[in-house]
């Protein structure tokens, strides 16, 4: 399967899904590729402190960008299991090549009204982009939700009325756990102490994505 997890606005926190993700898949036993999409290039410095810390990433990483990520994408995936491709951060070739190939894009969303505008964006490149990829499956989910408060429920409504995006039935919550781990190189799901909350959280998002 490839995944993009990408987005138009910065800031909404996909390259920590997209290493999560990454992990967890590979620690399933499953071959993974990671693709950095983004030109800053964040995963793979997030590879390379991993690799200092552990030894060994456990995925593979590759930097892609423009007409590449959509032409070595497409040679690539067939070597591999799954393919997490972190795309994004604006409007860039990039984006628009990693929708073409993709098998589900995941849009993470913070409950708060820039991020949820920005949406209709990305919504108007995945109509695009299924004139070339008709069955690219677009999911929303909430990401560094709020604990409490009416904003959550606010977001959710908005994003049910984009259309041809589905919002997942879940959110992550804004938890340090997903910082901490990741400045050790790790994900939430090999992090000590362990957050229980954080990992069931991703675990959820990972069910939901790879049915």
């Amino acid at each position: 399967m490839i995944l993009a997890v990408g987005h138009v606005k910065g800031g909404v926190g996909k390259t920590t899904l997209a290493v999560n993700l990454a992990i967890a898949r590979a620690r399933e036993g499953r071959d993974v590729l990671l693709v950095d999409g983004d030109e800053q290039g964040t995963a793979l410095l997030f590879t390379e402190l991993r690799t200092t810390e552990l030894g060994a990433p456990g995925y593979t990483a590759v930097r892609l960008q423009g007409a590449a990520l959509r032409t070595q994408g497409r040679q690539l995936a067939p070597k591999y299991d799954d393919l997490v491709i972190d795309v994004g951060g604006r409007d860039t070739g990039s984006l628009r090549a990693a929708l073409t190939v993709a098998d589900t894009v995941l849009i993470p969303v913070q409950p708060r009204s820039f991020d949820i505008w920005a949406v209709d964006q990305i919504a108007a490149l995945v109509t695009d982009a299924r004139t070339i990829n008709p069955d690219v499956r677009a999911v929303t989910v909430l990401n560094a939700a709020d604990a409490q408060g009416r904003d959550n429920d606010d977001a959710v409504l908005a994003l049910r009325e984009i259309p041809g995006i589905e919002v997942l039935p879940l959110a992550i919550g804004r938890r340090k756990a997903f910082p901490n781990a990741a400045a050790h190189g790790r994900a939430v799901t090999e992090a000590v102490p362990r957050d229980a909350k954080a990992v069931a959280e991703l675990q959820a998002l990972m069910r939901a994505l790879y049915i």
